[in-house]
């Protein structure tokens, strides 16, 4: 009995050891999204709905391209663990050069998204503070395109720590950047909520700066670099790494266009509703990003397992990783149920907004329950590259239930804001549910 605890233990310990600089990078990246939305929001309550909107919509982006990006990961934990690291070089080049492709192309459909900006049914008076915003996020997002391609091959092999430092120092010039340029202190502009998205340009590029030196001078990735730089990039390289990325960036493109199609319905309730939504956004991200950070490292886990073909390795660090990621959602729980009216305090002293935002402390809850049961599964699944039906199951849990299931909470049922906040607590239980099942069933 104390020799299966010893075992069991390992697996919680390797999750912890890897998944933890992924976290604290992670929580930097949280923090940093906390203070821009604290500093909007101190800035003006326009301001602070205006990129409730934005960020919002752009989310959809950047969570499709980050997933793009995870296909890279069970390709290079596979090589990591037969020492293959020529095919590594070869693998990333390959990915690098497919997520800018890939980045671009969700760029010009941004870019098609702006031109009908008006048309979407937001507070007029809020257009002239989201059109400048919106087109300097949209440049940023290529250098960060390039810095999710490159951490998920450091992430691979193990190595957590280096995107955790960039991550941190990068998102310590952000806010840096934003106190100059919201406020104009220090004889710097006053651009307001303009200025919180020029720093952002300006932290992105140089985070990928940082990344490219690092892995260029440091000794460790010296074998892994002469395979790219020597590697030719074939069709069948590109279809490899194609079949497994597209999946994980459809699934996360599903379920983040319930929370961008849910900010076009606040927006019809008004700019408090709009502001509200964008506090308790902030908080559910927290969450989102804990679960996040410990469903890679699972899944960098499971990929060195299954490369290695222990089945029984896979299971149990599979379950490990689901407890560390449920007990996370719990302890996220408790500290916004005990914490909550505090934390929303940071953000706005706009009583009309934080009293809404003080009514979606349950519901939000209970979607995080649902949120780290899916995080898990579609981790596990993308560590043993069984990502099409994880694609399958997020089309109907987000898309066919998900979406419509969040207008008529909202609406018929008469739930406003509520309701919406209900619904994906509905569509993450299902999709974590009908993970789960697949993963057991491809490991039986």
């Amino acid at each position: 009995m104390k020799n299966v605890g010893e075992r069991n233990a390992k697996y919680y310990k390797q999750i912890m050891t890897v998944g933890l600089p992924i976290l604290l990078g992670q929580l930097g990246v949280i923090i940093t999204g906390f203070v821009d939305t604290m500093m909007v929001g101190r800035y003006s309550t326009d301001a602070l709905a205006s990129a409730s909107f934005v960020n919002s919509v752009f989310n959809l982006m950047s969570i499709v391209c980050l997933g793009f990006s995870y296909g890279i990961t069970p390709i290079v934990g596979a090589y990591f663990a037969k020492g293959e690291t020529s095919l590594i070089g070869v693998a990333v080049k390959t990915a690098l050069l497919l997520n800018v492709l890939f980045g671009l192309l969700c760029g010009v459909v941004m870019l098609i998204m702006y031109i009908f900006l008006d048309e979407m049914g937001q507070p007029e008076h809020l257009l002239p503070l989201m059109r400048p915003y919106y087109i300097v996020i949209l440049v940023s997002m290529l250098p960060m395109v390039a810095v999710n391609a490159l951490r998920q091959f450091t992430d691979g092999i193990t190595d957590t720590k280096l995107g955790m430092i960039i991550l941190l120092g990068g998102n310590v010039l952000n806010v840096v950047g934003n106190y100059l340029l919201i406020y104009g202190a220090y004889g710097f502009p006053e651009w307001g909520l303009f200025g919180a998205g020029v720093s952002t340009l300006v932290a992105r590029v140089l985070m990928l700066v940082a990344y490219v030196v690092c892995i260029c001078v440091m000794s460790k990735y010296r074998p892994y670099l002469r395979g790219f730089i020597d590697g030719i990039v074939t069709f069948g390289e590109m279809l490899q790494v194609t079949k497994l990325s597209f999946p994980i960036s459809m699934q996360m493109g599903m379920e983040t266009a319930i929370f961008t199609v849910a900010t076009v319905f606040v927006g019809w309730l008004g700019a408090d509703y709009l502001a509200a939504y964008q506090v308790v956004l902030v908080m559910g991200t927290f969450g989102f990003m804990v679960y996040y950070s410990f469903g890679a490292s699972m899944s960098i886990m499971i990929a060195n397992y299954a490369g290695a073909g222990e089945k029984e390795k896979v299971r149990r660090c599979a379950r490990a990783g689901y407890v560390i990621i449920l007990g996370s959602a719990l302890a996220a729980s408790l500290m916004i149920l005990l914490a909550g009216k505090h934390v929303m305090w940071l953000v706005t002293q706009d009583e009309a907004v934080i009293g809404i935002a003080l009514s979606l402390i349950v519901p939000w809850i209970v979607y995080q329950l649902g949120d780290a049961t899916q995080v898990a599964y579609a981790n596990a699944l993308r560590g043993i590259k069984c990502v099409m039906p994880v694609m399958k199951y997020a089309f109907w849990s987000y898309v066919v239930l998900g979406i419509p299931a969040c207008y008529v909470f909202a609406f018929p049922l008469g739930g406003g804001i509520v309701g919406v906040y209900l619904s994906f607590a509905v569509s993450l239980f299902v999709a974590g549910v009908l993970f789960m099942r697949r993963f057991y069933k491809e490991i039986a």
